[in-house]
C-alpha cells in the first residue's frame, strides 16, 4: 500500500476536504462494473499532479479551475468534470479518487485514478537519450502501473479475490501518449522526428495492456489522441504557419492532426493484434479524435457558439493563450480573460477541454466512438446517468 510522505499532510488535509464525494442513489452493485481504475495524463487526472507538488503553487490548483461544477479547484484540468467523471457516472460508480489522495484501501473501494498531468507513455530516460530537457512529471505510464501493483494486494485478500476484482473492473488506459509528442514539439523538434517515436509510444501502451491482462483485467478502454492541430496552445505556438497549413473546414493545423491520426492508426492496429493474442478480454478503442473533430466541424450543432479554437481562460491574443501567463496564474500585470460561459467553448485553458466538451466526448461512448461498443456491454449506459448526488 502506498504511504504518503509526511510533508504532504497539511496540503492533503485541505485537498481531501475539497475533493468531492459522490453518493449513488442506487446500490453500487447495480453498476456495470464493481470498480474503475484509470491511467493517463492531464485529460484524466483528478488531482494527482496537484498532490505530487507537495504544497508548491500550481496554476491548476487556483481559480477559476473547477468553477463550473465543483466551485473550487480539485486538480482537474478543466472548469468542471472531465471525461473520466462522466464515464464513472454513466457506469454507476463514484468519481474516481486520485491515488495520492488515499490513505487506506477503503478509499479505493470503488475506484482509483493513477493519471498524472504531464505524464508520458514512455519513461523519461527515453527523452533524455533524445537530448530533450525534462521539465515534466516523472510519473510515466510505467510508474502509474507500479502504483497499481502496490495498491492491488490491499484491495483483495487472495488470488481468487484479486481475480474477481480484476475481472469485474473497468480499466481506462489513457488517454496517454499525447505528451510524448507535445513536449518535444514545444522544444522545437520536427514532426518528422517525432513520428519516429510513435512505435515506441504505442509499444509502451501495448505493454501496459498486456500486463493488466496478465493481472486478470477483462475490460479495458484505450483512448486515442485528440486532434493536436486544434489545440489553441499549438495554434499559438505555430502562429507563423502559412494559410495552406490550416484545414479549411476547422481552422486546425493539418500537420499536427496528421501526427495524431498516425498515432491512432498505429494504436488501433496494435489493439487488433492484442485482441487476436488475447481473445477473451474486451479491449475497447475509444476514438477521442473523431469524437472531438465532429465538434470542431459542427460546433453550433453541439452548442459551442462561443469559441472552438479560442481558450475560455487565458491572457488574450488570437487564441486567448499565452504560455507565459497560464490560466490560474493571475497577476496584476497579466489579468486573465475568462469567458462568461465556459459551456459555449471547447477549450478551457488553451490545452484542455471545458466540462461541456468533455461531456460531449464522453457521450460518444454511447454512440459510434467506441470499438467495440461499450453500450452493448453495459445496457445501463442507455439510461439517464445523472442519478448522482454530490457532497462537498
Amino acid at each position: 500500500m502506498h504511504l504518503l510522505p509526511m510533508a504532504f499532510s497539511s496540503v492533503l488535509r485541505f485537498l481531501l476536504l475539497a475533493l468531492p464525494l459522490v453518493i449513488l442513489r442506487t446500490d453500487a452493485h447495480a453498476a456495470c462494473f464493481s470498480s474503475i481504475f484509470s491511467f493517463g495524463d492531464s485529460l484524466a487526472d483528478t488531482g494527482n499532479y496537484l498532490l505530487s507538488c507537495g504544497g508548491k503553487p500550481s496554476h491548476v490548483g487556483q481559480p477559476p479551475y473547477g468553477e463550473t461544477f465543483f466551485h473550487h479547484p480539485t486538480g482537474r484540468y478543466s472548469d468542471g468534470r472531465i471525461m473520466i467523471d462522466f464515464i464513472a457516472q454513466a457506469v454507476g460508480l463514484p468519481f474516481v479518487r486520485p491515488y495520492l489522495a488515499g490513505n487506506c484501501a477503503e478509499d479505493f473501494r470503488y475506484a482509483a485514478n493513477f493519471a498524472v498531468g504531464g505524464a508520458t507513455a514512455l519513461d523519461n530516460q527515453f527523452f533524455r537519450s533524445m537530448g530533450l530537457q525534462i521539465i515534466w512529471t516523472n510519473y510515466s505510464l510505467g510508474a502509474q502501473l507500479e502504483w497499481f501493483r502496490q495498491l492491488l494486494p490491499s484491495l483483495c485478500s487472495s488470488d481468487s479475490d484479486c481475480g474477481t476484482l480484476m475481472g469485474n473492473s473497468l480499466f481506462l488506459v489513457g488517454e496517454i501518449g499525447g505528451n510524448d509528442y507535445n513536449h518535444p514539439l514545444l522544444q522545437g523538434r520536427s514532426v518528422d522526428e517525432i513520428k519516429t517515436f510513435v512505435p515506441n509510444v504505442v509499444g509502451a501502451i501495448s505493454s501496459a495492456i498486456s500486463e493488466l491482462i496478465q493481472l486478470g483485467a477483462k475490460t479495458m478502454i484505450v483512448p486515442g489522441d485528440l486532434p493536436l492541430g486544434c489545440v489553441p496552445a499549438f495554434l499559438e505556438h505555430f502562429s507563423g504557419a502559412i494559410a495552406g497549413d490550416y484545414e479549411a473546414e476547422t481552422g486546425c493545423l493539418k500537420f499536427l492532426n496528421r501526427l495524431a491520426e498516425y498515432h491512432n492508426q498505429m494504436l488501433s492496429r496494435e489493439l487488433s493484434q492484442l485482441r487476436r493474442s488475447h481473445p477473451h478480454p474486451t479491449i475497447i478503442y475509444a476514438d477521442y479524435y473523431n469524437a472531438t473533430v465532429s465538434i470542431y466541424r459542427s460546433p453550433r450543432r453541439y452548442g459551442f457558439d462561443g469559441g472552438t479554437l479560442v481558450a475560455c481562460c487565458g491572457n488574450g491574443g488570437r487564441y486567448n493563450y499565452d504560455p507565459n501567463a497560464l490560466c490560474g496564474e493571475t497577476t496584476a500585470a497579466t489579468p486573465l480573460a475568462v469567458c462568461s460561459d465556459p459551456s459555449s467553448y471547447v477549450s478551457w485553458d488553451g490545452v484542455h477541454l471545458t466540462e461541456a466538451a468533455n461531456k460531449n466526448v464522453a457521450d460518444g461512448f454511447l454512440g459510434p466512438f467506441t470499438i467495440p461498443s461499450l453500450s452493448e456491454m453495459c445496457p445501463q449506459l442507455s439510461s439517464n446517468p445523472s442519478q448522482l448526488q454530490s457532497s462537498f
